[in-house]
């Protein structure tokens, strides 16, 4: 049986009991496999781009050329983080664990999760999380 899938206002306006009902998990795992299939596109563009690069023998235009590919470069491993975490999304869903804090087992709530569909950490958690690695990089760096 396959749920109606929800539109953004219609999932948010869903009663609070409802959390994480299978029409909301339906929505997440269309919403991150969506967000998967774009992401691989981008990143097979990227690759692409890569590969055909134009060799010239001006000094200029290679500097110019390896910064772009150095940008690139960065561009996808950032990529490949977010395709990770979108994997990791895609398990906690299969495993009923989606929506729920990692940390606090609270909900994560649904307007933080539609506007970062990765998200494992409820808000707090997460200014927990950001506050410590605050304090690490300022003790790092005395």
């Amino acid at each position: 049986m396959t749920l109606p899938t929800l539109t953004d206002a219609e999932l948010l306006a869903q009663p609070a009991d409802d959390y994480m009902n299978d029409a909301q998990q339906a929505f997440f795992r269309e919403l991150l496999l969506r967000e998967r299939r774009e992401l691989q596109l981008r990143i097979a563009e990227e690759f692409e781009g890569l590969r055909e690069r134009d060799t010239s023998s001006d000094p200029a235009d290679i500097g110019s050329a390896e910064e772009q590919r150095q940008w690139q470069l960065r561009l996808l491993e950032r990529e490949k983080k977010l395709l990770d975490k979108i994997d990791s999304a895609l398990d906690r869903l299969a495993r009923g664990e989606y929506g729920w804090c990692r940390e606090t087992g609270e909900a994560i709530g649904l307007k933080r999760l539609l506007l970062r569909p990765t998200a494992s950490l409820c808000i707090e958690a997460k200014e927990r999380q950001e506050q410590r690695e605050k304090h690490m990089r300022h003790t790092d760096g005395a």
